[in-house]
């Protein structure tokens, strides 16, 4: 095997604003890949919701908000196989390559107009494909900064930022082409933006990242032989226990397999046994140290404020879109905005606010006051917590029979969006810094797999959200603000004692 250490004067040492170009390079990669998610994903419940007659699917609040959970818990849990398929088969680069491809055959199965069913199979490859590359792009910055730091975290901070730009030019170009044209037109155009990105990684990375994301067959080989076979009887008694959960809630009616939100709910009870089941499995049967096994806990910490946090973060796609279609107030003169349009909001405030976040945390880690990243991750949930705190006020307004300002939306937006990056990128980072270098990428995933959670509980509660139950909009949204800010206070009580257990890892 050849030696992947980079070479004195390799295109890869060359640096741009302190940063190696193969930095910018991910960047590129990821603002068209979530050009291509978050346009399709802006139009995705308005499309389902749309009447026949006017090229939609005609489907109920419900129905849709289920299947659109399903469909963005997907591609986040899916995160959790494509991080172990790059770990153990083809190293990052070629599953963000191979997870390109698929996702541009998904997103062109979707601009074919036809039945539920293709409607469907587009949905399912472009979730295989997400999954595929979703994981790994992030693991790949996380490797092009071995040394950590604050100039690791700024970088995840430049990179989230090309993460939004992709998504404000999605949602903008791909919502208009879906809502005021046609909406498969619109699906049409995320496989294009899916296109250059991969065109992009393809040339600039064979020269900019020729050293990283490759698979390290060697490291591999040792750790199957450390715990080969410990982790065959606790791998089979894991998956085992799962089937018979799943079995007995089927067979008592907890779940029900034969509707779009009995799917969802039983999604949502799959996800959390995985995550479990997985976290014990590398406790256990990991080979980890204890100081690892300590910052493993850490991890699932930050997992379940993850889940929490997006819970309600990703209700822009869902019970916040459908507030904006039906109860806000969008005409500029004559001219009616698209409903898609108001959750571009999100990536405007991320790319204003992303470089003033980096140099604000760049600054505090030279004068060694930065704060902990269990602080960080306090602080997002208690902004979030803020935004729907003024949501539950516009909705009371929606109730005497009005319809609002623009301006209550953009406000929960723009507090969302705060929080957003005191936790999204500082967890992104931190993932990369606690996982043992072993399963970096599985662990990635499983960060993921908390987005897949919040995202599916948002599709849940965002198909609760129709015409009917105006009168619970209040409660829904209070709601939000009571567990976020509930655990977010947990979080600064118990810092010093997480931090500690972080072992010294900042």
């Amino acid at each position: 095997m050849q030696s992947t250490a980079p070479q004195a004067n390799s295109n890869h040492e060359k640096l741009i604003f302190g940063h190696p170009i193969g930095l910018f390079v991910l960047f590129l990669t990821e603002m068209w890949e979530r050009f291509s998610y978050y346009g399709m994903r802006a139009i995705l419940f308005l499309y389902m919701i749309e009447q026949v007659s006017k090229g939609g699917m005609q489907l109920s609040d419900k129905e849709a908000g289920a299947i659109y959970g399903i469909y963005t818990a997907s591609v986040y849990l899916l995160s959790l196989p494509g991080g172990w398929l790059a770990d153990n088969v083809f190293g990052q680069k070629k599953a963000i390559f191979y997870g390109g491809i698929i996702i541009i055959i998904g997103h062109l199965i979707l601009a074919i107009p036809g039945n539920n069913i293709i409607f469907y199979i587009g949905l399912c490859i472009v979730s295989i494909g997400t999954g595929a590359l979703k994981p790994n792009i992030s693991s790949l910055v996380g490797e092009l900064y071995p040394e950590g730091g604050a100039r690791r975290d700024a970088a995840f901070s430049i990179f989230y930022m090309g993460i939004n730009l992709g998504g404000a030019f999605g949602m903008i170009i791909v919502g208009y082409l879906g809502e005021k044209i046609n909406w498969h037109f619109g699906f049409g155009a995320a496989a294009v933006g899916m296109l250059l990105g991969m065109f992009i990684f393809k040339i600039l990375g064979k020269k900019y990242l020729a050293p990283y994301g490759l698979l390290k067959s060697k490291e591999v080989i040792e750790v199957k032989n450390e715990v080969k076979n410990k982790n065959k009887y606790i791998s089979l008694a894991l998956i085992s226990s799962l089937i018979i959960l799943l079995c007995c809630l089927q067979i008592f009616k907890v779940i029900d397999l034969t509707t779009a939100p009995g799917l969802a709910q039983a999604m949502g009870i799959i996800i959390v046994s995985v995550a479990a089941f997985y976290f014990i499995f590398i406790l256990i049967a990991g080979g980890l140290r204890i100081e690892e096994k300590r910052r493993v806990l850490v991890m699932i910490i930050f997992f379940i404020a993850a889940a929490l946090f997006w819970a309600g973060y990703e209700q822009g796609g869902s019970s916040l879109n459908t507030f904006s279609e039906r109860y806000t107030d969008r005409f500029i003169f004559n001219w009616e905005m698209p409903a898609s349009w108001m959750q571009a909001l999100q990536s405007v405030f991320v790319i204003s606010l992303a470089p003033i976040i980096a140099i604000i945390w760049t600054y505090l880690g030279k004068k060694n006051k930065n704060p902990s990243a269990p602080i960080k991750f306090a602080s997002g949930l208690i902004i979030l917590g803020v935004g729907f705190f003024i949501m539950f006020f516009a909705s009371k307004l929606v109730l005497a029979g009005n319809k609002v300002s623009p301006l209550w939306l953009t406000s929960a937006f723009f507090f969302s969006v705060v929080g957003e990056l005191c936790l999204s990128p500082v967890g992104l980072s931190f993932y990369t810094k606690l996982s043992p270098k072993r399963f970096v990428s599985q662990l990635m995933g499983i960060w993921f797999v908390g987005a897949s959670l919040g995202n599916l509980i948002a599709g849940l509660i965002g198909g609760n959200f129709d015409k009917n139950s105006v009168k619970q909009m209040p409660d829904m949204f209070l709601n939000v603000v009571y567990f976020s800010v509930g655990f977010g206070i947990l979080m600064l009580i118990f810092s010093k004692q997480i931090k500690k257990w972080m072992g010294g890892v900042e």
